[in-house]
Protein backbone atom coordinates (compact mmCIF):
# COMPACT_ATOMS: atom_id res chain seq x y z
CA UNK A 1 0.00 0.00 0.00
CA UNK A 2 1.15 3.54 -0.80
CA UNK A 3 -0.17 4.86 2.54
CA UNK A 4 -0.28 3.22 5.96
CA UNK A 5 -3.34 5.21 7.02
CA UNK A 6 -5.25 8.48 6.85
CA UNK A 7 -2.64 10.67 8.54
CA UNK A 8 0.22 9.09 6.60
CA UNK A 9 -1.69 9.86 3.40
CA UNK A 10 -2.22 13.45 4.57
CA UNK A 11 1.47 13.92 5.39
CA UNK A 12 2.79 12.39 2.16
CA UNK A 13 0.31 14.29 0.00
CA UNK A 14 1.20 17.57 1.69
CA UNK A 15 4.95 16.94 1.34
CA UNK A 16 4.79 15.64 -2.22
CA UNK A 17 2.14 17.88 -3.77
CA UNK A 18 1.54 20.73 -1.36
CA UNK A 19 -1.84 22.00 -0.21
CA UNK A 20 -3.23 21.80 -3.76
CA UNK A 21 -2.73 18.04 -3.67
CA UNK A 22 -5.34 17.78 -0.90
CA UNK A 23 -7.92 19.24 -3.29
CA UNK A 24 -7.09 17.12 -6.34
CA UNK A 25 -10.18 16.22 -8.37
CA UNK A 26 -12.42 18.74 -6.60
CA UNK A 27 -13.55 20.69 -9.67
CA UNK A 28 -16.07 18.03 -10.75
CA UNK A 29 -17.77 17.68 -7.32
CA UNK A 30 -17.82 21.46 -6.80
CA UNK A 31 -19.58 21.98 -10.14
CA UNK A 32 -22.12 19.32 -9.28
CA UNK A 33 -22.64 19.97 -5.56
CA UNK A 34 -25.27 22.71 -5.84
CA UNK A 35 -27.59 20.92 -8.27
CA UNK A 36 -26.88 17.64 -6.48
CA UNK A 37 -28.09 18.89 -3.10
CA UNK A 38 -31.01 20.70 -4.72
CA UNK A 39 -32.09 17.44 -6.36
CA UNK A 40 -31.34 15.52 -3.14
CA UNK A 41 -33.67 17.61 -0.98
CA UNK A 42 -36.24 17.78 -3.79
CA UNK A 43 -36.25 13.97 -3.98
CA UNK A 44 -36.71 13.70 -0.21
CA UNK A 45 -39.58 16.19 -0.28
CA UNK A 46 -41.20 14.34 -3.18
CA UNK A 47 -40.77 11.02 -1.37
CA UNK A 48 -42.56 12.44 1.66
CA UNK A 49 -45.42 13.92 -0.38
CA UNK A 50 -45.99 10.64 -2.23
CA UNK A 51 -46.62 8.92 1.11
CA UNK A 52 -48.80 11.61 2.68
CA UNK A 53 -52.56 11.55 2.26
CA UNK A 54 -52.75 15.09 3.65
CA UNK A 55 -50.00 17.75 3.66
CA UNK A 56 -49.80 17.76 7.47
CA UNK A 57 -49.55 13.96 7.87
CA UNK A 58 -46.66 12.93 10.14
CA UNK A 59 -44.61 10.16 8.54
CA UNK A 60 -43.18 7.20 10.42
CA UNK A 61 -39.43 6.64 10.47
CA UNK A 62 -39.60 3.78 7.90
CA UNK A 63 -41.54 6.15 5.63
CA UNK A 64 -38.88 8.83 6.09
CA UNK A 65 -36.25 6.21 5.25
CA UNK A 66 -38.14 5.36 2.05
CA UNK A 67 -38.39 9.07 1.13
CA UNK A 68 -34.64 9.42 1.69
CA UNK A 69 -33.95 6.43 -0.56
CA UNK A 70 -35.85 8.14 -3.38
CA UNK A 71 -33.56 11.16 -3.05
CA UNK A 72 -30.59 8.81 -3.54
CA UNK A 73 -32.01 7.69 -6.87
CA UNK A 74 -32.34 11.31 -8.02
CA UNK A 75 -28.81 12.32 -7.01
CA UNK A 76 -27.10 9.38 -8.72
CA UNK A 77 -27.77 10.91 -12.14
CA UNK A 78 -25.59 13.88 -11.15
CA UNK A 79 -23.19 12.12 -8.80
CA UNK A 80 -22.01 9.20 -10.96
CA UNK A 81 -20.04 11.15 -13.61
CA UNK A 82 -18.52 13.51 -11.04
CA UNK A 83 -17.46 10.61 -8.83
CA UNK A 84 -15.86 8.81 -11.78
CA UNK A 85 -13.87 11.89 -12.80
CA UNK A 86 -12.87 12.72 -9.20
CA UNK A 87 -11.59 9.19 -8.52
CA UNK A 88 -9.55 9.04 -11.74
CA UNK A 89 -7.91 12.39 -11.02
CA UNK A 90 -7.14 11.46 -7.44
CA UNK A 91 -5.27 8.25 -8.29
CA UNK A 92 -2.98 9.96 -10.82
CA UNK A 93 -0.55 10.96 -8.07
CA UNK A 94 -0.26 7.34 -6.91
CA UNK A 95 0.35 5.93 -10.40
CA UNK A 96 2.81 8.63 -11.40
CA UNK A 97 1.04 9.03 -14.74
CA UNK A 98 -0.58 12.33 -15.70
CA UNK A 99 -3.16 11.23 -18.22
CA UNK A 100 -5.73 13.96 -17.49
CA UNK A 101 -4.95 17.66 -17.18
CA UNK A 102 -8.19 18.37 -15.31
CA UNK A 103 -11.86 17.51 -14.89
CA UNK A 104 -12.97 18.70 -18.33
CA UNK A 105 -10.10 16.92 -20.07
CA UNK A 106 -10.94 13.74 -18.13
CA UNK A 107 -14.60 13.91 -19.18
CA UNK A 108 -13.64 14.47 -22.82
CA UNK A 109 -11.24 11.52 -22.87
CA UNK A 110 -13.72 9.20 -21.16
CA UNK A 111 -16.42 10.11 -23.67
CA UNK A 112 -14.04 9.73 -26.60
CA UNK A 113 -12.89 6.30 -25.40
CA UNK A 114 -16.20 4.71 -24.39
CA UNK A 115 -19.04 7.16 -24.99
CA UNK A 116 -21.57 8.03 -22.32
CA UNK A 117 -21.13 4.58 -20.74
CA UNK A 118 -17.51 5.47 -19.96
CA UNK A 119 -18.57 8.64 -18.17
CA UNK A 120 -21.27 6.81 -16.20
CA UNK A 121 -19.18 3.75 -15.31
CA UNK A 122 -20.01 2.72 -11.74
CA UNK A 123 -23.58 4.03 -11.76
CA UNK A 124 -25.02 0.82 -10.28
CA UNK A 125 -22.53 0.96 -7.42
CA UNK A 126 -23.30 4.65 -6.91
CA UNK A 127 -26.97 3.66 -6.57
CA UNK A 128 -26.04 0.89 -4.13
CA UNK A 129 -24.20 3.47 -2.06
CA UNK A 130 -26.54 6.45 -2.23
CA UNK A 131 -29.99 4.84 -1.99
CA UNK A 132 -29.67 3.16 1.45
CA UNK A 133 -27.26 5.82 2.73
CA UNK A 134 -29.65 8.65 1.81
CA UNK A 135 -32.48 6.80 3.54
CA UNK A 136 -30.37 6.57 6.70
CA UNK A 137 -29.26 10.21 6.27
CA UNK A 138 -32.70 11.80 6.26
CA UNK A 139 -34.33 9.40 8.70
CA UNK A 140 -31.54 10.00 11.26
CA UNK A 141 -31.78 13.76 10.83
CA UNK A 142 -35.55 13.83 11.37
CA UNK A 143 -35.24 11.45 14.34
CA UNK A 144 -32.55 13.58 15.99
CA UNK A 145 -34.52 16.78 15.39
CA UNK A 146 -37.51 15.26 17.18
CA UNK A 147 -35.33 14.11 20.09
CA UNK A 148 -33.60 17.48 20.42
CA UNK A 149 -36.79 19.56 20.27
CA UNK A 150 -37.81 20.68 23.79
CA UNK A 151 -41.25 19.55 24.95
CA UNK A 152 -43.98 21.96 23.88
CA UNK A 153 -41.80 23.53 21.15
CA UNK A 154 -41.96 23.14 17.36
CA UNK A 155 -39.27 21.31 15.42
CA UNK A 156 -39.04 24.35 13.13
CA UNK A 157 -37.80 26.43 16.09
CA UNK A 158 -34.74 24.25 16.72
CA UNK A 159 -31.63 26.27 17.63
CA UNK A 160 -28.59 26.48 15.36
CA UNK A 161 -26.31 24.33 17.60
CA UNK A 162 -28.94 21.59 17.71
CA UNK A 163 -29.41 21.69 13.93
CA UNK A 164 -25.63 21.44 13.51
CA UNK A 165 -25.46 18.50 15.91
CA UNK A 166 -28.35 16.65 14.22
CA UNK A 167 -26.95 17.29 10.74
CA UNK A 168 -23.44 16.22 11.73
CA UNK A 169 -24.59 12.96 13.29
CA UNK A 170 -26.85 12.28 10.29
CA UNK A 171 -23.75 12.57 8.10
CA UNK A 172 -21.90 10.03 10.26
CA UNK A 173 -24.81 7.56 10.08
CA UNK A 174 -25.00 8.15 6.32
CA UNK A 175 -21.36 7.27 5.76
CA UNK A 176 -21.42 4.31 8.13
CA UNK A 177 -23.80 2.76 5.59
CA UNK A 178 -22.13 4.21 2.47
CA UNK A 179 -18.45 3.35 2.98
CA UNK A 180 -18.43 -0.33 1.81
CA UNK A 181 -20.23 0.33 -1.51
CA UNK A 182 -18.16 3.52 -1.89
CA UNK A 183 -14.93 1.51 -1.63
CA UNK A 184 -16.23 -0.95 -4.24
CA UNK A 185 -17.36 1.91 -6.48
CA UNK A 186 -14.02 3.71 -6.34
CA UNK A 187 -12.09 0.52 -7.10
CA UNK A 188 -14.40 -0.31 -10.01
CA UNK A 189 -14.41 3.22 -11.47
CA UNK A 190 -10.61 3.47 -11.50
CA UNK A 191 -9.94 -0.04 -12.84
CA UNK A 192 -8.68 -0.57 -16.41
CA UNK A 193 -11.43 -1.48 -18.94
CA UNK A 194 -12.40 -5.14 -18.77
CA UNK A 195 -10.72 -5.88 -15.43
CA UNK A 196 -14.01 -6.62 -13.68
CA UNK A 197 -16.34 -8.17 -16.29
CA UNK A 198 -18.96 -9.09 -13.68
CA UNK A 199 -18.99 -5.66 -12.08
CA UNK A 200 -19.07 -5.18 -8.33
CA UNK A 201 -19.16 -8.93 -7.64
CA UNK A 202 -15.65 -9.30 -9.06
CA UNK A 203 -14.46 -6.26 -7.11
CA UNK A 204 -15.95 -7.61 -3.88
CA UNK A 205 -14.40 -11.07 -4.36
CA UNK A 206 -10.97 -9.62 -5.11
CA UNK A 207 -11.01 -7.23 -2.16
CA UNK A 208 -12.06 -9.86 0.38
CA UNK A 209 -9.67 -12.47 -1.03
CA UNK A 210 -6.63 -10.17 -1.09
CA UNK A 211 -7.25 -7.71 1.75
CA UNK A 212 -9.99 -9.14 3.95
CA UNK A 213 -13.39 -7.82 5.02
CA UNK A 214 -11.78 -4.82 6.78
CA UNK A 215 -10.79 -3.46 3.36
CA UNK A 216 -14.44 -2.53 2.79
CA UNK A 217 -13.96 0.19 5.39
CA UNK A 218 -10.80 1.68 3.90
CA UNK A 219 -10.75 5.43 4.43
CA UNK A 220 -13.12 5.23 7.41
CA UNK A 221 -11.15 7.73 9.50
CA UNK A 222 -10.84 10.29 6.70
CA UNK A 223 -14.53 10.03 5.81
CA UNK A 224 -15.68 10.42 9.41
CA UNK A 225 -13.42 13.44 9.98
CA UNK A 226 -15.19 15.09 7.06
CA UNK A 227 -18.71 13.77 7.65
CA UNK A 228 -19.71 15.70 10.77
CA UNK A 229 -18.75 19.29 9.84
CA UNK A 230 -19.72 18.94 6.17
CA UNK A 231 -23.21 17.62 6.86
CA UNK A 232 -23.79 19.89 9.84
CA UNK A 233 -23.18 22.83 7.49
CA UNK A 234 -25.35 21.25 4.78
CA UNK A 235 -28.44 20.90 6.97
CA UNK A 236 -27.95 24.31 8.54
CA UNK A 237 -27.84 25.81 5.05
CA UNK A 238 -31.00 23.92 4.10
CA UNK A 239 -32.91 25.06 7.19
CA UNK A 240 -31.83 28.70 6.74
CA UNK A 241 -32.73 28.61 3.03
CA UNK A 242 -36.18 27.15 3.77
CA UNK A 243 -36.91 29.81 6.41
CA UNK A 244 -35.81 32.53 4.00
CA UNK A 245 -37.98 31.15 1.18
CA UNK A 246 -40.97 30.81 3.49
CA UNK A 247 -40.43 34.42 4.54
CA UNK A 248 -40.26 35.91 1.05
CA UNK A 249 -42.84 33.56 -0.53
CA UNK A 250 -44.99 32.02 2.23
CA UNK A 251 -47.57 30.57 -0.16
CA UNK A 252 -45.07 29.02 -2.59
Amino acid sequence: PLYSGTFDCFRKTLVGEGVRGLYRGMAAPIIGVTPMFAVCFFGFGLGKRLQQRKPDDVLTYPQLFAAGMLSGVFTTVIMAPGERIKCLLQIQAATGETKYSGSLDCAKQLYREAGIRGVYKGTVLTLMRDVPASGMYFMTYEWLKNILTPEGRSVSDLSVPRILFAGGLAGIFNWAVAIPPDVLKSRFQTAPPGKYPNGFRDVLRELIREEGVASLYKGFTAVMIRAFPANAACFLGFEVAMKFLNWIAPGL
